[in-house]
């Protein structure tokens, strides 16, 4: 299993910020740090202009320069590193200096010409699959269940997420149709990533901060350091409670077979 520390537009643009929460990020246990890139030239209008979100979308925009800065701060403090882009301009911007890993977010799940041309620049593409009907659904599987590059990441958008809509079957459905499976997470708590390591997930993300009084939603929702690595620790015991051993005994339940079985019965009769 591996955890993505999902920190996208928490560092509000403050370079120092993000450093400190990619150094959190790894010592909480997290394999990767990702975050989010786009234009804000591109932004269309919508309930952003009025909340706050076109402002912090402008602060924590990342040119090429700074995206090639946390690229090397991930480097330096020894953790993975990679992006979500929305469509093919900003892809196109980042293949130019990586082509190891990209991320394709719920909102672009059903763009297929921006995920062909992921799957063709990158060597791992993550995508989310989230805000889909059946029937589109039904066509990305047609249309990717073979490609080898791809990890489908069951998602369910809603900001915060709760949890009687987490949907978990889903992602069982998503591993038989592709194979191998993550779950990218919105919940606030814990309980959804560690059953889905359970159920087979290959990879976790969720929202990451050092701060829920940071400015923006995702900071309101994210887990804190110390609730990241509890994660990971139950994450890891989930999965390895689903170990198969079997229908019969198991050996370290041989004293109990071998020596206490009918221990107070010795006047029975």
């Amino acid at each position: 299993m591996k955890f993505i520390a999902e920190i996208g537009w928490n560092f509000i643009g403050d370079m120092d910020l993000a450093h400190r929460m990619i150094k959190a990020a790894k010592n909480a246990g997290a394999d990767y740090a990702k975050f989010q890139v786009w234009n804000p030239d591109n932004l269309k209008a919508g309930p952003w202009d009025e909340d706050g979100r076109r402002e912090i979308y402008e602060k924590a925009f990342l040119d090429d320069g700074r995206i090639k800065h946390l690229r090397d701060i991930c480097m330096q403090e020894d953790i993975g590193f990679f992006v979500s882009v929305f469509e093919n301009q900003s892809m196109n911007r980042v293949a130019s200096f990586t082509t190891d890993i990209i991320k394709i977010p719920s909102h672009e799940c059903v763009n297929w010409p921006l995920i062909d041309n992921a799957l063709t620049k990158f060597d791992q593409v993550f995508l989310s699959i989230g805000a889909i009907r059946e029937d589109q659904l039904s066509i990305l599987i047609d249309k990717y269940q073979k490609a080898k590059n791809l990890i489908a990441m069951h998602c369910v958008s809603a900001y915060p997420l709760d949890i009687e809509n987490v949907n978990l079957p889903k992602m069982v459905y998503l591993k038989e149709a592709f194979g191998s499976v993550g779950y990218s997470s919105h919940f606030t708590g814990t309980i959804d990533a560690v059953l889905a390591c359970a159920l087979g997930a290959e990879y976790v993300e969720k929202h990451f901060t050092i701060d829920h009084d940071l400015p923006g939603r995702d900071n309101k929702f994210a887990l804190l350091p110390n609730d990241f690595e509890a994660m990971i620790a139950e994450a890891r015991l989930a999965k390895a409670s689903m170990n198969d051993c079997g229908k019969g005994m198991q050996d370290c339940e041989q004293e109990v077979a071998s020596i206490m079985r009918g221990r107070w019965s010795k006047n029975d009769r």
